[in-house]
């Protein structure tokens, strides 16, 4: 007899046939859950920006003061959709946006989706968006959000984020006060602060997006990253990873990444292991961290998808010793707790070389993609991963709802 699925309904904001989509809608069907009901992001990117006040068939044009879709950046077949709509009483989770070309089109416009920019345009659209999801959830009878809206917006903002962080006492590496609007002012700012290598990172890019990993000594200079640089002047991303020695190529870069926003931290010194940078990926569900993978690269940027591998969990964890390995997950709780109505985040920790001492370069919105990675011993997610730890702490939190 198949079992009668228990529990509220669940709505997830996210890219049909997405593999986060996929993972999560396995997890409830393993806890008895029925299929998520999926409002699709390209969607509710539609209908944010008709919302914010563009004219269907009008141009180009800014609203209150923002820039918003008009109608030639939007992708081909595109249309305004009715506003998103929930299942009464379901507990509605926000997903990444995902490899979906035309949810990337209505969040920068029109163009090749490995090219690098436009991260200002995609930032202000998405954060409406999820205005608007959290606005529809709240119409919706008996419908909550699994989390909040506003810390996801904060996440995507490196420059908040490290505010937030750094203002909770949370170690992270220092940074420049911005902003920082080229190449010419980030030699002058380095200089100023006594900095010969730092990371450069895009206000609010992902996947090692547009990140530079810069040295400078007197005339010589070096910059490490994913970004193409194409005889043209465009940026693309790129499986992999590249250095830069002249100083016009770097400055290229630097300048055309400045207009969507900088932040520039010090170049923070990686531990390593077999002769590898690494750093872990800890992501902390319901204020406790629960996974964790060790991510290791020969380059600064450790980033699976950028040639890094999993490293040994337990060589590190047996190189920090017990006391070493809870301040490592206390400083991952910490960071967790600066976003306390998120109910689950990725943690990006570095371990200092030589001392071991730990930093957060990152704090993840989505970052809870670790296929077939099971929990921590004594996390609490043992035997689980990351999504069915998600749900539990759904569940949990429904039961408790619905008990007041």
């Amino acid at each position: 007899m198949t079992p009668v699925p228990v529990g509220p309904p669940v709505a997830v904001v996210g890219t049909p046939g997405d593999r986060r989509v996929t993972l999560f809608a396995a997890a409830l069907r393993r806890h008895g859950l029925p299929e998520p009901h999926v409002v699709a992001w390209r969607d509710v990117l539609a209908w944010s920006e008709a919302l914010a006040g563009r004219e269907v068939l009008g141009g180009h044009e800014a609203v209150a003061g923002r820039d918003v879709l008009a109608r030639s950046d939007a992708p081909d077949g595109w249309d305004v959709p009715p506003a998103p709509r929930f299942p009464e009483g379901a507990i509605v989770r926000v997903e990444s946006p995902g490899e979906d070309a035309a949810a990337d089109a209505l969040l920068r416009g029109p163009g090749d989706p490995s090219r690098v920019g436009g991260g200002a345009t995609w930032h202000a659209r998405f954060v409406r968006a999820l205005e608007s999801v959290r606005d529809a959830v709240a119409r919706t009878p008996g419908a909550r959000l699994a989390g909040d809206v506003g810390e996801i917006a904060v996440m995507f903002d490196k420059r908040l984020c490290h505010a937030r962080l750094a203002a909770a006492g949370v170690p992270v590496p220092p940074a420049l006060p911005g902003p920082v609007r080229g190449y010419t002012a980030l030699r002058a700012a380095m200089r100023e602060a006594g900095w010969a290598r730092v990371f450069v990172k895009p206000a609010h890019g992902s996947s090692a997006s547009g990140v530079v990993a810069l040295q400078a000594h007197g005339p010589r200079i070096k910059a490490t990253t994913s970004v193409e640089l194409e005889s043209a002047g465009r940026l693309h991303n790129s499986l992999r990873v590249r250095s830069y020695e002249h100083e016009t190529d770097v400055a290229a870069i630097v300048d055309a990444l400045a207009p969507d926003g900088l932040h520039v931290e010090r170049w923070f010194p990686k531990a390593s292991v077999g002769g590898r940078v690494f750093d872990l990926r800890v992501v902390v569900t319901g204020g406790r961290p629960t996974h964790a993978v060790v991510r290791t690269s020969h380059a600064p940027m450790t980033n699976l998808h950028l040639g890094g591998r999993r490293g040994d969990l337990a060589m590190v964890r047996a190189t920090l010793g017990e006391s070493g390995w809870a301040r490592a997950m206390d400083v991952c709780a910490a960071a967790a707790a600066c976003f306390p109505r998120s109910p689950a985040v990725g943690v990006d920790l570095m371990l200092e070389a030589g001392r071991w001492d730990p930093a957060v370069a990152e704090v993840n919105a989505f970052g809870d993609l670790l296929p077939g990675l099971t929990g921590l011993p004594g996390g609490g997610a043992e035997g689980l991963d990351t999504y069915e730890a998600q749900v539990e702490l759904l569940l949990g939190s429904a039961r408790t709802a619905g008990r007041r």
